[in-house]
């Protein structure tokens, strides 16, 4: 029998790389003030870059969660049963500090060194990362009841993970969910119909439904449901204090899209026990706490998706070959593969300044709380919209093997989307930026004044300011041109970080084809007058060293 599978021109695997090999993460660490984690960062960059990690990722998505909602004798469990591999990827991330480590630390840099970890093992499975991202945004909100935050803080900033249907106060550590939205209101949540009725000892009962709770095998969540002060936000564990099981009935795991690996559910509170957070009626103020956290969170797991697609498409294009020659030196794929590049780097730029403008709020800076309440409502919109597109872009330069589940391509793209959705999707994302410029008008001079520190550097970027300025003055029809509006915003502060701390010749394609307007409607239309040798540069840094 003729030998007809000789296996040629096929790429090597991109395993055993230190993703944190990345010049525009490292050099932004550094910049934000959080150089002290870069030992640990390379430690999780090579784990994250293993081929051990890559597998752990992709079963654990070819394995998806499975509700259990009663035992073989037909009790209530309302349990989820997960591939072991989640609780590996779990474990790694609650001792990196993934969860909360900032709250714990209160080091200079310690949120801008926990966005560069999640920006790391987002690469490797992003769905896990959701309890994560709600635990470590859970903090800040239970802070505005000082009892209870005194009692589960300490809990959920544990690096231990301790899975397991138990008394809060009696396990290692704690991992926090969320549950807002409601079948007949979704980002509206003051339609919310769920009750809370008070009880003698100072909790409240709950009932209602809940359309999608985030990680719904969390120790405790955050919930909002109607009082007779109005919408208020309650903490409810899954197990009460006398270890019985709290009436939080599952009803079904939702099919999604994506992120397959992460548990969404419908549940029923069924006269469920939980304690009032905040004030009561300022339910949604106390939880928009949390729900800025989780929009950093948004715009990094965009930004790391991009850097994703982009290693992958590079990697494919240096080492496949056709026409004669290997793709990389196709000047077409190079100029597709340069845009890439460039989009992945002002994405991981604004979201680790947005990372170390939070370590500064934190700290009581009031003019960097100002200018990140603005900024990341912007780059949330704006990034996470690029997001589908540049996962869409990065399959195609692999071309019918990028379409193939086992590139892990596939993965990407359906998870793309997600960011995008998840804590207001696009309109609400842009409203939401008009909102802070109307409330919060000391915004609007915090955002002028970070972009305005690269005026006198760029032409193109000091016109751009110029017209945003003028658009900003205009309010007619406001909100029928908000996502116009949003996205010059978010590619100005963009532009303006890369002229600042970038590399010359991603700050010069940024410019050429995001704000001066030379770029078609696709990726892989950077002006030619970019030159051999930028492009050159830019596609060097879209490599991982071995």
């Amino acid at each position: 029998m003729p030998h007809t599978h000789e296996v040629t021109n096929q790429v090597p695997p991109l395993v055993d790389r230190d993703l944190a090999n990345d010049p525009a993460l490292l050099e932004s660490v550094e910049r934000e003030g959080a150089g002290w984690a870069t030992a640990e960062l390379h430690e999780l960059g090579a784990l994250a870059g293993s081929e051990q990690a890559q597998g752990w990722g992709r079963l654990a998505n070819e394995c998806p969660p499975v509700l259990r909602t009663h035992d073989r004798y037909g009790h209530r469990i309302d349990e989820v049963e997960f591939h072991p591999y989640w609780h590996t990827l779990m474990d790694v991330s609650v001792r990196h500090g993934l969860h909360a480590a900032p709250w714990r630390q209160r080091d200079i840099g310690a949120h801008v060194a926990r966005a560069a970890k999640m920006y790391l093992w987002m690469q490797v499975e992003p769905g896990h990362l959701c309890p994560i991202s709600m635990t470590y945004a859970a903090v800040p909100a239970l802070r505005h009841s000082p009892e209870l935050a005194a009692t589960y803080e300490p809990l959920l900033a544990s690096p231990e993970y301790d899975y397991g249907l138990r008394v809060p106060g009696t396990k290692r550590g704690l991992i926090a969910g969320m549950s807002m939205t409601e079948k007949q209101g979704g980002s509206d949540v003051r339609r919310n119909t769920t009750t809370a009725t008070p009880n003698a000892d100072g909790s409240y009962s709950l009932t209602g439904h809940k359309w999608f709770t985030s990680a719904p095998m969390s120790d405790i969540f955050l919930t909002l449901a109607q009082t007779e002060h109005g919408l208020t936000c309650f903490l409810l564990p899954r197990v009460l204090p006398d270890g019985t099981r709290n009436r939080i009935h599952l009803q079904r795991l939702k099919d999604k899209l994506g992120n397959r690996s992460n548990a969404s559910a419908e549940i029923e509170y069924e006269d469920a026990i939980g304690w009032p957070v905040g004030e009561p009626g300022r339910g949604v103020p106390t939880i928009i706490d949390m729900v800025n956290m989780t929009r950093l969170d948004c715009t990094l797991g965009a930004a790391a998706g991009m850097r994703h697609g982009t290693v992958q498409a590079v990697h494919h294009a240096d080492h496949r070959a056709a026409f004669g020659d290997t793709l990389i030196n196709a000047p077409l794929m190079r100029n597709v593969l340069a845009d890439l590049a460039v989009e992945a780097e002002a994405a991981t730029l604004v979201a680790m300044r947005l990372a170390g403008a939070t370590d500064r709020a934190a700290a009581g800076d009031e003019q960097e709380a100002a200018f990140r309440r603005l900024g990341l409502a912007a780059s949330k919109y704006w990034v996470c919209k690029r997001g589908p597109e540049h996962a869409a872009e990065a399959l195609e330069c692999l071309g019918g093997n990028g379409y193939v589940e086992e590139s892990g391509m596939p993965r990407l793209y359906r998870e793309a989307p997600l960011v995008s959705i998840w804590e207001g999707s696009g309109n609400v994302a842009a409203l939401d930026t008009l909102r802070a410029m109307a409330k919060q008008p000391e915004s609007v001079e915090a955002f002028h004044a970070e972009i305005s520190k690269a005026e006198g550097a760029d032409q193109r970027l000091d016109d751009a300011i110029t017209a945003l300025g003028k658009e900003l003055t205009d309010t007619g029809e406001v909100q029928y041109r908000a996502r116009r509006l949003v996205e010059t915003m978010a590619t100005v502060l963009q532009a303006s970080l890369l002229v600042r701390h970038g590399d010359p010749a991603v700050a010069d394609a940024f410019c050429a084809s995001r704000i001066a307007g030379d770029r078609g409607a696709v990726f892989g239309t950077l002006p030619a007058s970019l030159g051999a040798a930028g492009i050159d540069a830019i596609l060097d840094r879209a490599r991982v060293a071995a």
